[in-house]
């Protein structure tokens, strides 16, 4: 019979106990090298179930790391263009300010008292909350190749003088949010064949 494992055993206990088991007809080299095959493979087990374990852990802080990525490219998207409807909504409040300020003659512009005046600083009031936020105008220029990614073409006419896809006329000006167009600048463009 074996004794306790957790007790140390002399050889003279082992090998009492291993003529125990002869007289019994069990052959103890046969019993130890069964236990030691039961000791390797749950040892085996062992280390393939913390590998397991290992591996999960891995994954779980992986993709909480891309979670908190995520959000905070989210925040960022969110805080730069979260207000782009609102942006937008404001763009015509500017058309109509600056089609007032172009509607007025430069030499009737002092018989209007403060009226111009204070749409002038209406405008630049506008212009300042823009700027605060991100908004920059895009005010392209007659002569100016057109763009498709930031210009719309509103018609084509051939004039004289000009070469196919420059902008002959600026009808409204665009408008980008950070790197984002809200608004592509509407322009006329020549459709003068090349010579």
């Amino acid at each position: 019979m074996a004794k306790n494992k957790t007790e140390p055993q002399s050889l003279d206990d082992l090998a009492a106990e291993a003529e125990a088991m002869e007289a019994e007809g069990l052959d103890p080299t046969a019993e130890a090298v069964g236990a030691a095959a039961e000791g390797e493979d749950a040892i085996a087990a062992l280390t393939a179930e913390r590998d397991e374990y290992k591996d999960r852990f891995i994954r779980a802080l992986a993709e909480a790391e891309n979670v908190r990525k995520r959000a905070d490219r989210d925040r960022r998207e969110a805080e730069n263009y979260g207000g782009s409807k609102l942006a937008r909504d404001l763009l015509p409040v500017y058309d109509a300010l600056a089609r007032a300020l172009d509607a007025v003659p430069e030499e009737k512009r002092a018989e209007t008292g403060g009226l111009i005046e204070g749409v002038e600083l209406t405008m630049r009031e506008l212009l300042n909350v823009f700027k605060k936020h991100g908004i920059e105008s895009l005010a392209p220029e007659v002569g100016e190749k057109f763009d498709p990614q930031h210009h719309q073409a509103m018609f084509e006419a051939p004039v004289p003088g000009t070469k196919a896809g420059e902008i002959i006329q600026v009808m409204a000006r665009g408008f980008l949010l950070h790197d984002r167009l809200l608004r592509p600048a509407q322009v006329g463009v020549s459709s003068t064949p090349a010579n």
